[in-house]
């Protein structure tokens, strides 16, 4: 087989999703890693008063493609913006798009999804099934499709244990599902939602599976190929170490941390951190469609010539991180480098998988710290936020506790397969095997680009960032003492052995600061 970047050679890819998080990876990496590339159409929906063609413009001017602008000044006239939207019918696409894709696409990259949780279930169908059924309609009519690359996710049979390299049947015949939301009502549908995604945790990972579903049964002739990522992270080694530009999953709990809101939080410390930097599935998507692009051409598939070869692109089984080991990284990084304005010092020992300790924690940390600090705010004249704040991070830790509590196990026979047949310099190029990865350097690249891609902090501040820590623990120093000397006399000073006690102590301590001054003084003279 060709190499793959001589694969890619001439080819025209159509990407959806190209302006989330791994779509921006992958534009980046197919435009550097394959300069002979043909041309890459995205197909991009208008959002916020802009127009499908600037908002991959102004994708293309961010710092990500720092490296591609450098390298190939000229990389966006490759690029190109196809109007449409994976919810309208036919894509949203007009007759004159959809005959110049149908003419000239090699490859498709479906990476389009809506991938919040707790998305209402109407919604998460149209976004993860039906979407899906227009892409097959679609690449049907491709004359030159050599594969369709379908990104899944890890935990769409997360009711499972033991995860194979095959698509499951449904809970549901995908279709089912569809006709019933044609005529219920959004309040019918919201009171059995519960009932209809069952052992799933969330509308998220049961659409995903009802995608896969509908796949392999309506795209059945296509040259099919699924690449399913575990929680997908902070880049590793490119395009840029540590670069996010997103709060969901992980980042959010740990700019939490950093700033020292959290202070509790519901996990099993023992149990597998399956989380997978952006650009290991982004190269295994890569690696993928060049291996499924052959196979269909010689007969030799992982699975067979028309079935979807399935890529488990998850870290636990090959290189296991704990929850456990990820918050002592964490916390300690942002202790030695610290985020600007925190509202208190990282805590230690954050996580538990004690509920009554952590509802106690919360209170206490949590509600209490926030009520206080918003009327603070009403009466200096600042609109109160904390309240709000913590609704939102107390969601997020709820959305999370599924998979913090939970361990799987995948399959990766595929990947290890389809890393046989890359050349060195491909698996060099290419890498997607997590074994080589050293999980706290990792860490501690991911929680520099939290500062640095989310929060925009300059790192001339980290002294300063440094400076206001030791205020703060000045200043908890201060209270607790006062806290502790409150107690002491309302609680037990009533009694001639605490007044005694009490006494005792203080005269300690008088005699202390006068040892002290006498011995300053004769050290001076």
């Amino acid at each position: 087989m060709n190499s793959i970047p001589e694969y890619y050679a001439g080819k025209n890819i159509f990407i959806t999703g190209a302006t989330g998080f791994i779509g921006k990876v992958l534009v980046e990496k197919l435009l550097r890693s394959c300069p002979s590339i043909g041309d890459i159409y995205c197909l991009t929906r208008p959002k916020k008063g802009l127009a499908a063609a600037d908002r991959l413009r102004h994708m293309l001017d961010e710092p990500l493609y720092d490296n591609l602008r450098r390298d190939q000044p000229d990389f966006t006239r490759k690029v190109h913006a196809v109007p449409g939207d994976v919810v309208e019918e036919g894509l949203g696409l007009h007759d004159d798009q959809r005959s110049f894709l149908e003419e000239n696409i090699h490859v498709v990259f479906h990476s389009a999804a809506t991938v919040k949780f707790d998305e209402p279930l109407r919604v998460a169908v149209n976004m993860n099934v039906l979407a899906v059924r227009k892409m097959v309609q679609l690449c049907k009519r491709f004359k030159k499709l050599e594969v369709f690359l379908h990104v899944s996710t890890a935990y769409a049979n997360c009711d499972r244990h033991f995860i194979e390299e095959q698509v499951y049947p449904p809970p549901v015949e995908p279709q089912k599902i569809i006709d019933a939301l044609e005529w219920m009502d959004d309040e019918t549908v919201s009171k059995i939602s519960s009932k209809l995604i069952g052992d799933k945790p969330n509308t998220y990972t049961y659409t995903k599976h009802l995608g896969e579903a509908l796949l392999v049964t309506e795209g059945a002739d296509l040259p099919l190929a699924i690449i399913r990522p575990s929680i997908v992270t902070a880049a590793w080694m490119e395009p840029v170490p540590g670069w996010v530009d997103n709060w969901n999953g992980p980042s959010g709990i740990y700019i939490a941390a950093g700033k020292g809101l959290l202070r509790s939080m519901i996990a099993d410390t023992t149990v597998i951190a399956d989380l997978v930097p952006v650009d290991f599935p982004v190269n295994m998507m890569i690696a993928v469609a060049w291996a499924r692009a052959n196979a269909t051409k010689t007969a030799a598939s992982i699975s067979s010539a028309n079935g979807a070869a399935v890529y488990h692109m998850t870290t636990g089984g090959l290189n296991p991180f704990t929850w456990g080991e990820m918050e002592n990284v964490v916390v300690n990084y942002f202790k030695s480098n610290p985020m600007e304005s925190c509202f208190r010092r990282p805590k230690v020992n954050i996580l538990t998988s004690n509920s009554f300790l952590h509802d106690l924690w919360v209170l206490v940390s949590h509600l209490i710290p926030a009520y206080a600090a918003d009327l603070g705010y009403m009466l200096i004249g600042k609109k109160p936020r904390m309240v709000k704040m913590y609704a939102k991070l107390h969601k997020s830790m709820e959305i999370l506790e599924y998979f913090t509590t939970r361990s799987w196990e995948w399959m990766h026979g595929h990947l290890d397969t389809l890393k046989s047949q890359m050349s060195p310099e491909d698996q060099k190029t290419f890498y997607f095997d997590p074994r080589v990865m050293h999980w706290p350097t990792y860490m501690q690249s991911y929680c520099f680009g939290t500062k640095k891609f989310i929060l925009k902090e300059d790192l001339a501040g980290v002294p300063a960032a440094r400076a206001h820590l030791r205020k703060l623990r000045n200043i908890r120093y201060v209270f607790n003492t006062c806290v502790l000397v409150t107690l002491w006399r309302l609680l037990i000073a009533n009694s001639n052995l605490a007044r005694n006690s009490w006494f005792f102590v203080m005269g300690l301590v008088f005699k202390f600061v006068r040892f002290f001054r006498l011995t300053s003084t004769l050290t001076k003279k």
